[in-house]
């Protein structure tokens, strides 16, 4: 499967993992994962959710998100397929269950499961989502994370240096990126889809704003030697970052000057402002109409 057609499965998948009863039980049935070597001793699992980060040593496996519940057993294999160490901890970057379905499997297995506050405050409530009109109910006790921070937290396992950040309002209110600092390795969680246009969960406090501010403060610290494993979508670098980035700071600059001139959302979704970017970005679950009315409820909300 080409990095194309990956992202798009990717977007459909968090299009089913967020409108619950959607996903057909054979789609995980038949999923497979796939391992793909990052760094030295480090990893990205790819699936039927987030991209999942790896990283082995003697001190024990470091994960970054879990995916879904049924897809435990064959994340579990992959992971043994490189080292013959048990998983120690699971970090979440955000609250979404392609992101942390996998969690309470992993904690009764004996993993500390860690996140930002706001992602346990998430999980531990009802969501609903009118972009998607539908309704989370909380996660089971076992599945919520047991160690929390509000800003920064660092571990030091396996020889690595690994800092998780927590970001401005940007996929949510509750996104961090994780940074492999020795290896120069980075996983953006759901504040970067490689190949698809972004959902953006406007009632977790999501910020398109907030997503350009977290790339914009991570271009800086990368360089051409550096690996990004983005949320959803295939590996890339600092080339693929910033399209990403241009991409966005195109598109919110002319809808938010139609919105500045007084034009309805009808009339912003005729002027077809992602047009230049759809054979690129419009493939995945969210189409550029539809994305173009989320970002005018993103940028207009009022908290």
């Amino acid at each position: 499967m080409n990095p194309t057609n990956r992202a798009i499965r990717a977007g459909l998948i968090v299009f089913f993992s967020l409108v619950p009863g959607l996903l057909p039980a054979q789609d995980f049935a038949s999923a497979t994962i796939k391992t793909i070597a990052v760094a030295d001793g480090i990893y990205m699992l790819m699936g039927p959710g987030g991209n999942i980060g790896v990283g082995t040593g003697e001190d024990g496996v470091f994960v970054i998100d879990d995916q879904f519940a049924p897809m435990t057993d064959k994340i579990t294999a992959a992971i043994a397929s490189v080292t013959d160490h048990p998983v120690k901890m699971v970090i979440n970057t955000h609250w979404h269950g392609d992101h942390t379905g996998g969690n309470e499997n992993f904690s009764r297995a004996g993993a500390l499961i860690v996140a930002h506050d706001n992602v346990r405050v998430r999980m531990n409530s009802t969501h609903i989502s009118t972009f998607f009109k539908s309704e989370t109910k909380p996660a089971p006790k076992a599945a919520l994370p047991v160690v929390t921070f509000d800003n920064t937290v660092t571990f030091h396992l396996n020889g690595q240096t690994i800092r998780a950040e927590h970001v401005p309002p940007a996929h949510t209110d509750g996104d961090s990126i994780i940074w492999f600092e020795e290896a120069n390795v980075v996983h953006l969680g759901d504040t970067f889809f490689n190949g698809l246009y972004p959902f953006i969960d406007v009632d977790s406090r999501g910020s398109v704003a907030g997503i350009i501010e977290t790339v914009n403060r991570v271009l800086p610290r990368i360089d051409s030697q550096t690996k990004i494993m983005p949320g959803h979508g295939p590996l890339t670098d600092i080339k693929g970052l910033t399209e990403y980035r241009d991409m966005l700071q195109t598109v919110v600059g002319r809808i938010q000057a139609m919105i500045d001139a007084g034009k309805s959302p009808q009339e912003i979704v005729a002027a077809t402002p992602t047009a230049e970017f759809d054979a690129a970005w419009g493939g995945g679950f969210i189409k550029p109409d539809q994305w173009v009315e989320l970002l005018y409820a993103v940028m207009v909300r009022q908290d």
